[in-house]
């Protein structure tokens, strides 16, 4: 059975641990390591891989101390290049080449972002469980099957985010920028709608924004839109 922990989930620092009781894995090293340790109460020897979707300094913070510990990070060589990272412990992959990582089946996707060649992750595992991960992207054109468990980002409402604008709280030259490269409540609908939710257990909701979003307008819609429990991630 899929667990899911979130250890930060903002633009201050992203970084999640899940595990299917199993093999534990982190998406993301966005938070201080000691805050990581701190989170996961200091049992990260067990942790069996990190993925990394991109390399905005909020997904990867944490990244050298990972590996320094003996963790392998897996990324695209685009966000390693970016990092000037190179180590036995990085491991580069590329979207459509599935691979291991204990009792996790990984196949990395491409998004759309505003960096190098960022990923985004379905995972399944022996029991025929699915996740797809997906985060810092504005539009997913892939569409999955058989999904258990969905852990996608919310940034932003549009409807908040224009209120925010007209009132002097939010620049105008924001709303390009998110547009480009985040999540909105409206992309989330979208992406739900076109996927297969038969097999759902839960919906996590990540990296909602400290100005343009309502944490309980996004659960309550979300879980009307599908039918199922909703979760928000702790900013």
């Amino acid at each position: 059975m899929i667990q899911i922990t979130p250890l930060g989930s903002s633009s201050a620092g992203n970084s999640y641990h899940i595990t299917d009781g199993h093999t534990a894995l982190l998406l993301e090293a966005g938070i201080r390591y000691k805050d990581i340790q701190r989170a996961l109460h200091f049992q990260t020897s067990e942790i069996a891989g990190c993925l990394v979707t991109h390399e905005h300094g909020d997904h990867i913070k944490a990244v050298k101390e990972v590996m320094k510990t003996g963790i392998n990070v897996y990324a695209s060589r685009g966000t390693f290049d970016a990092l000037g990272i190179s180590s036995h412990r990085a491991r580069q992959i590329k979207a459509k080449q599935q691979f291991q990582i204990g009792s996790w089946t990984i196949l990395p996707f491409d998004v759309q972002h505003d960096v190098s060649e960022p990923l985004g992750f379905l995972l399944a595992n022996q029991a025929g469980e699915k996740l797809v991960f997906i985060t810092d992207s504005y539009y997913c054109r892939y569409k999955f099957s058989g999904l258990t468990h969905i852990m996608v980002e919310c940034n932003y409402s549009m409807q908040i985010l224009d209120e925010n604008i007209a009132a002097g709280r939010v620049p105008a030259i924001m709303k390009r920028r998110l547009m480009r490269s985040h999540f909105s409540l409206e992309n989330v609908k979208d992406f739900l709608r076109a996927n297969d939710l038969s097999n759902v257990q839960e919906i996590w909701l990540l990296h909602l924004s400290d100005n343009n979003s309502d944490e309980a307008m996004f659960k309550r819609e979300i879980q009307e839109l599908t039918g199922k429990p909703v979760h928000v991630a702790e900013r």
